[in-house]
């Protein structure tokens, strides 16, 4: 019993780390139907950075987390410099175009970071100092009730957002019709950037709820965990806010399963079949809805 209840809670704080990274991914898609699979990659830019800023802020007697602050800013100036330079010159070129650009910033970022920072793995000092309790013989670790705790915050702050403010009904209305859009006075441009910008964001606050369970940060940490990201994120419906939220915790909820029930070296390839299963299945994901597009 406290097996089971201790896998629980580890795939949720697991699910509670894709949902995160989903969340970016569905921004992005929601406004210009695009995948950013250098989404990712984000996320590996906000665990050097907190990487390099944790030991600078525990010297300076503040708490370790507000790191994260600093590595937002960061996430936000790589994702923003990656839209206006990489994607906007190639947004009306095709989805093929824009495919192959994400991969290629996919591959710049992480050979770029191993010019910058070398190959080893680099080890991210604590950032959370939290108790544990048991319940029912599992350990449950405070700063795994933070991780869930924060996703869920994000998910329904981001719904809010993009539903009840002006600038969230001007995203909802971009990809609908963007002629119109501009007809009607927004800034496609600007909402995009700022779409990125968020998203980016977000990939940050992942890297520091990752680093805060997984305390080591690689150059390629990024790509795995962006495709088990967009993996969640299809299977809740990719666009749907809500939707990658459940898709990150069934995938969470997944991984640890297999890997304590059945087979710890089978859990990614019975991640990826989930996809397949999905997509074969309903390909709009849990909460994705069927919508004719425009051509």
């Amino acid at each position: 019993m406290s097996l089971f209840i201790q896998s629980i809670i580890n795939g949720l704080n697991q699910g509670a780390i894709y949902a995160l990274i989903a969340l970016g991914y569905t921004m992005v898609y929601g406004i210009i139907r695009m995948i950013n699979f250098a989404h990712g990659d984000f996320i590996m830019v906000g665990a050097y950075s907190l990487f390099y800023t944790v030991p600078l802020m525990i010297n300076y007697g503040m708490p370790a987390w507000m790191a994260v602050i600093i590595a937002i800013a960061v996430c936000v100036t790589v994702g923003v410099a990656v839209e206006i330079i990489a994607y906007r010159p190639v947004r009306g070129a095709g989805s093929m175009s824009a495919l192959i650009t994400a991969l290629a910033m996919s591959l710049f970022l992480e050979n770029l970071a191993m010019v910058l920072f070398g190959a080893n793995p680099k080890s991210v000092p604590a950032i959370f100092t939290l108790p544990s309790i048991e319940v029912l013989g599992a350990k449950l670790q405070w700063k795994y009730l933070l991780t869930i705790s924060i996703g869920i915050i994000m998910m329904v702050g981001l719904q809010l957002f993009v539903k009840k403010t002006k600038l969230g009904k001007a995203m909802r209305a971009v990809p609908q019709d963007k002629e119109a859009s501009t007809l009607m006075g927004i800034n496609v441009n600007k909402i995009i950037t700022t779409t990125f910008a968020i998203g980016s964001g977000l990939a940050a606050v992942a890297a520091l709820m990752y680093c805060s369970t997984y305390p080591r940060c690689t150059t390629d940490m990024g790509s795995m965990m962006g495709l088990k990201a967009f993996i969640a994120a299809v299977l809740g419906g990719i666009g749907s806010i809500p939707g990658a939220m459940v898709g990150g915790i069934i995938v969470g909820l997944v991984e640890i399963f297999v890997k304590v029930y059945i087979a710890p070296g089978w859990y990614e390839a019975i991640t990826y079949s989930l996809l397949i299963f999905v997509l074969l299945i309903k390909p709009t994901g849990i909460m994705g809805k069927n919508a004719g597009e425009k051509v």
